[in-house]
């Protein structure tokens, strides 16, 4: 071993200790009682390195595969240093493949475009400095089991917009963990899509750190027959005037399952702060279920907290309006849930990313249509 690697091995260490501890999450666990990883998992190969690939990488950002030795000075500041949930501390542990990304200060970067494909663990950093700004899309494809952490720290008066895409996957476990941290006037925005696995599931951890630090999530989920997608969330206002909002809209058809569970935590003395959250879903038959479940933990005095969430079928006198017009029951029943995705999809500025979305949903509604 060597010296300059001491310092992750003892990383990696003590995240294999509080993997041990833990152990793998099962349904009897609050926060997993609608993913069940424990069945989904056996057999799986622990050993196994998720492969990935950067397909556009903007002039100035510096990029370092983790699988080297000699990791620079910014790198071994932030791997494996903001808190990490369970499955992201079996990641750090077991990953043996990733990258590091840093994006300098004051420097307007535009997009970097990249890919995990394959099974098996894996690990990306994504350091933006102050006044930095990132638009991160990211494209999942993994098969089998894939569990994957990505860090992100997000200086002061900086920017990331991270989209990420991930297609139906049949017979995929897919797990990925977010753990990012916001500094004073930062923004982390997402937009994500998912088509669903065997079992998916996307987890941020986001801790607001700075005065007027945000974050703005929104996600649309379109599932078709057996696909399951859990999208968990948990933002921390640490100190006071920060902001954060959510919006998930998802179309569940056959057996699928949608999920969404959204906690948010303003701490002692974090006054001012201001967050909303919104989840709702449609259930396109009988047989597909959604569990949407918005939290509020608040231990300050003047804040703003909102949330709400609605699960059902399409608005009958909306489908009856449509009917009595001329318009086929099909055809109606299209046009009520691309509206009712839309608010989602809209929300996303770059042009180019909000046609991929778009392209993307209109891919995955068709069986997500069928009862």
């Amino acid at each position: 071993m060597s010296a300059s690697a001491t310092w992750l091995d003892e990383r990696r260490a003590q995240a294999r200790e509080r993997f041990a501890a833990q152990g793998v999450p099962h349904r009897r666990i609050e926060d997993w009682k609608y993913s069940d990883l424990r069945p989904a998992v056996e057999g799986a190969n622990d050993d196994a390195a998720a492969a990935w690939s950067i397909r556009m990488r903007p002039d100035g950002v510096e990029v370092f595969d983790l699988a080297q030795v000699d990791a620079p000075d910014w790198v071994r500041a932030h791997l494996g240093t903001l808190p990490q949930s369970v499955m992201a501390s079996a990641s750090l542990a077991q990953a043996r493949s990733g990258f590091a990304v840093r994006v300098p200060r004051n420097l307007a970067a535009g997009t970097l475009d990249f890919e995990w494909k394959g099974a098996g663990s894996g690990r990306a950093l994504i350091v933006l400095e102050e006044g930095a700004t990132l638009t991160l899309c990211e494209n999942t494809r993994t098969v089998g089991f894939a569990n994957l952490g990505v860090e992100a720290i997000v200086g002061a008066n900086a920017q990331l917009t991270h989209v990420r895409i991930a297609s139906r996957a049949t017979a995929a476990v897919q797990v990925e963990e977010y753990a990012v941290q916001v500094a004073r006037d930062g923004l982390y925005r997402a937009h994500l899509f998912n088509g669903g696995a065997k079992l998916s599931r996307a987890e941020f951890q986001i801790v607001l750190a700075g005065t007027n630090a945000r974050a703005a999530l929104s996600g649309v989920s379109v599932l078709a027959d057996g696909a399951h997608a859990d999208v968990t969330t948990h933002i921390t206002h640490a100190v006071g005037h920060t902001e954060s909002t959510q919006l998930f809209k998802k179309v569940a058809g056959g057996a699928s399952r949608a999920i969404y569970q959204g906690r948010i935590t303003v701490e002692q003395g974090a006054d001012k702060s201001d967050s909303r959250q919104t989840a709702k879903a449609l259930l396109m038959g009988v047989r597909a279920e959604a569990d949407l479940k918005p939290e509020l933990e608040i231990f300050a005095d003047d804040v703003k907290c909102a949330h709400g969430a609605a699960v059902g079928d399409l608005d009958a006198d909306s489908l009856f309006y449509l009917r009595a017009r001329g318009i086929p029951e099909a055809e109606a029943r299209n046009l009520l849930v691309h509206a009712f995705l839309d608010e989602v999809v809209t929300g996303i500025a770059d042009d180019e990313m909000r046609k991929f979305v778009r392209a993307m949903v209109e891919e995955a509604l068709p069986g997500a249509m069928l009862p």
